[in-house]
């Protein structure tokens, strides 16, 4: 590996660029123009400015494997969050023979759907928590909190949220209305699935 792009900001960033300059590769960072000052400071080999802004802007993968292949880049880094969990940046790493620093797209759309996921540990042998299974409706929700042992709560998690994002703690049956709301708009916002 020569040259990796970085597909993330902030700390992230600088932690990759950090161990990536120990390791005598050269980095590509990338930045929405509301970023631009600080992701200056990064530390990064070269510095390129994404089409858009605010968070959308880092979550455009045709926009990433854009500024990699311009770059010269024969390796990309999600870092954690934005897209690290995307099967769609895996696959469009593959098809334009860019290294993804990150599990292979088979693996990403196993563990990356959370129903999947606690299917592949419990056929495994994995304890895993008591939860539902699919995808739940507010109502299907309300009838599994119900069912919980009092004092307890529950810990909401959208299908496909990732990195934190569309997860919430519920600790009674009346915050559990809000918490659904808020757990759909972030996945939607972030991951493009409520």
């Amino acid at each position: 590996m020569k040259r990796l792009l970085i597909a993330n900001r902030g700390e992230i960033a600088v932690r990759i660029i950090r161990t990536a300059y120990e390791l005598g590769i050269e980095t590509v960072a990338v930045c929405a123009s509301e970023d631009a000052a600080l992701a200056q400071g990064y530390g990064a080999t070269r510095l390129r400015e994404l089409p858009g802004r605010g968070t959308a802007a880092y979550l455009e993968i045709d926009a990433l494997v854009e500024i990699a292949l311009a770059e010269q880049c024969d390796a990309l880094h999600p870092g954690y969050g934005f897209l690290s969990e995307s099967p769609a940046l895996a696959r469009a790493c593959a098809e334009n023979e860019l290294t993804f620093v990150g599990p292979n797209e088979q693996a990403l759309v196993r563990l990356g759907e959370k129903s999947q996921a606690r299917a592949l540990a419990r056929d495994a042998g994995v304890p895993v928590l008591p939860g539902i299974d699919a995808p739940a409706s507010e109502e299907a929700l309300r009838t599994f909190f119900a069912a919980q042992p009092k004092g307890g709560g529950v810990m909401l998690k959208a299908e496909a949220g990732g990195g934190g994002r569309g997860m919430r703690p519920v600790r009674t049956l009346g915050a559990l209305p809000e918490a659904y709301s808020r757990c759909r708009s972030e996945a939607l916002r972030s991951f493009g699935s409520d």
